[in-house]
């Protein structure tokens, strides 16, 4: 028997401050998407590796309190500055895959703001994986939007 899997989709928007090409700059720049996307404060970064562009990688590799690895493997598919970016990504727990996806990243102009839309279509082998990756999504775009508003946006579209 086949090992069980879980498909999911889920979106999630948020109202951004400032123009499209300035929520860019916080997927596309390194040091600004760690700003906003390194979420655990305890976990050693063991590897750290950043290509932005069609075709190019990122990896982030941590070391848990307890031992444990985990990784995150990107491969980016379509880069559309200030519109849209598309990439496959997987997690990795002690060098086992425990989710794959494919994640589209749309901006849009709205009122001076960017609606940021974040579509991700994943499988998990444990749904409580699933759970765990929508709702901490979430919170690092929250954490994003705080960021974002704490820096003047000097980016014209």
């Amino acid at each position: 028997m086949g090992v069980a899997v879980d498909h999911r989709s889920f979106v999630i928007e948020r109202e951004l401050p400032g123009s499209p090409a300035h929520a860019f700059r916080f997927w596309s720049e390194h040091d600004l998407k760690r700003r906003w996307n390194a979420c655990h404060p305890d976990w050693r970064v063991i590897e750290d590796r950043f290509d932005f562009r069609v075709d190019g990688h990122e990896s982030m590799i941590w070391r848990m309190p307890d031992g444990t690895e985990q990784a995150m493997l990107a491969h980016f598919l379509e880069v559309h500055p200030r519109q849209r970016i598309v990439y496959a990504y997987t997690m990795r727990t002690n060098g086992a895959p425990i989710s794959s996806s494919l994640v589209t990243v749309e901006f849009a102009s709205k009122g001076g703001k960017t609606t940021m839309t974040f579509t991700e279509q994943a499988v998990f082998g444990n749904p409580a994986d699933g759970d765990v990756r929508e709702s901490g999504t979430g919170v690092g775009f929250s954490r994003l939007q705080e960021i974002m508003a704490g820096m003047e946006d000097g980016v014209s579209d």
